[in-house]
């Protein structure tokens, strides 16, 4: 799959979960790609230097820390022939505090990088949310299904909706010039480093069973998830990124790990062999009366692996197995 010619990859977020998981995809998949990352570390608790030493092809891997806008307002830029757009304020707590800006800072961050991508014929490849579905069919979510706007304003759906237009404006460039966007929707990624502090629930649920503490599952635990392992995610921002179609959304989601949040807890408490309980709480006591739970969501996965040829290959169980690892190592706040 190597291409001939070298590229040059910008990937915006590039040091935090996501972003980490792809800049060590890409130095595998390419061994003659180079990759700067403008990240302003904001969501990310990388030590970068450390980082980059630790993986292989770290040097082929140059680095901006700072906001995206700033980054791509200088006068003299190089020439990428990619751009891997990741960031975003992420995870249903790390959202909260943004409520009223995340509309602001998604669309100027958006555009400019289309900006940016026009005036050098770079493609780009936008990665969104599965959060854009609304919970689908009864959780069921496939690019063919409208997109669900819920009546209910909170800052979440502000997030929604904001990638949600970030994707309709590429959609429609695309279609009236020969500027070059595909559209990524992630399902529940989760992994080695993903931090609990935007309230993501697997590193959570790890960080308690592993202390013995009770395991804390928001309402009745019935909400309906299917996670991805975030190295297959970010193979399949790979395939995108080679043979996705321009102006195309792909769902990525691995609908074999479909559960529910209570049988995760369970499924996280019988691998870590913890002898933790399970408590249900009301997350608003935590978190405040803005904090809301999202829909059930699990992907139809078969455009991308029908016309990508992606296959996720980790289970449930490898993800929590490699997050526990992970975590077990000390290497996660």
């Amino acid at each position: 799959m190597a291409r001939a010619d070298a590229r040059s990859i910008l990937v915006t977020g590039g040091f935090g979960f996501i972003g980490s998981h792809l800049v060590e995809a890409l130095l595998r998949y390419d061994p003659k790609a180079r990759i700067h990352v403008v990240d302003d570390l904001s969501r990310s608790p990388i030590n970068v230097a450390q980082y980059l030493t630790g993986i292989a092809g770290g040097e082929r891997v140059t680095y901006d820390i700072c906001p995206l806008t700033a980054y791509l307002g200088r006068s003299s830029l190089p020439a990428f022939t990619d751009v891997v757009h990741l960031a975003a304020v992420v995870g249903p707590v790390g959202v909260l505090k943004h409520g009223g800006e995340i509309l602001r800072k998604t669309a100027s961050d958006m555009y400019a990088v289309v900006d940016y991508a026009r005036r050098t014929h770079a493609r780009i490849c936008d990665v969104s949310t599965s959060e854009v579905y609304g919970g689908g069919r009864d959780g069921y979510c496939s690019e063919r299904d409208c997109m669900m706007i819920p009546p209910n304003v909170s800052i979440r759906l502000e997030y929604a909706v904001a990638k949600l237009a970030c994707e309709v404006a590429l959609s429609n460039l695309t279609a009236v010039s020969d500027f070059s966007a595909t559209i990524v929707r992630p399902f529940n990624v989760a992994g080695p480093r993903q931090s609990p502090g935007g309230g993501f629930v697997l590193p959570r649920f790890i960080h308690q069973a592993l202390a013995g503490e009770p395991l804390t599952v928001y309402g009745d635990g019935t909400m309906i998830r299917a996670f991805t392992h975030v190295r297959d995610l970010a193979e399949g921002i790979l395939r995108v990124m080679e043979r996705g179609k321009s102006g195309r959304v792909y769902n990525l989601g691995n609908p074999a790990n479909k559960t529910t949040i209570l049988d995760l807890a369970r499924e996280v408490i019988r691998l870590t062999g913890s002898s933790s309980r399970i408590a249900f709480i009301d997350p608003t006591t935590l978190w405040g009366p803005l904090y809301a739970e999202a829909n059930d969501k699990y992907p139809d996965a078969r455009r991308a692996i029908e016309e990508l040829g992606w296959r996720p290959r980790f289970s449930l169980a490898d993800a929590i197995r490699d997050t526990a690892t992970y975590i077990q190592a000390g290497r996660c706040d």
